[in-house]
């Protein structure tokens, strides 16, 4: 969904590219940052007892989920949660 008017989305995109690629760089990072930390206050409010390494494996889901088949994406997380289990083991 898109509610912007054309003339304000083509000003605001003037504005923006005219800032320096490392200004641009700079706004976008914020924002992931921005955005990430709302998802880990959300995933924390949901399921306050998680692991560390359910806790990546719900940030990877969150941020990178619909981007992967089913296949890949289990394998993915299996990943996730065999190294999360190898930190686990080191720290013990």
């Amino acid at each position: 969904m898109n509610d912007t008017a054309p003339e304000v989305a083509e000003r605001y995109r003037t504005l923006i590219m005219r800032r320096s690629g490392g200004d641009r760089l700079r706004m976008a990072c914020e924002m992931f940052d921005c955005a990430r930390q709302l998802m880990l206050a959300r995933i924390k409010a949901e399921q306050p007892d998680l692991t560390a390494s359910e806790l990546r494996v719900k940030i990877f889901e969150c941020t990178y989920g619909r981007e992967f088949e089913p296949g890949e994406r289990a394998r993915i997380i299996a990943r996730l949660r065999s190294r999360g289990a190898q930190a686990d083991a080191r720290r013990s």
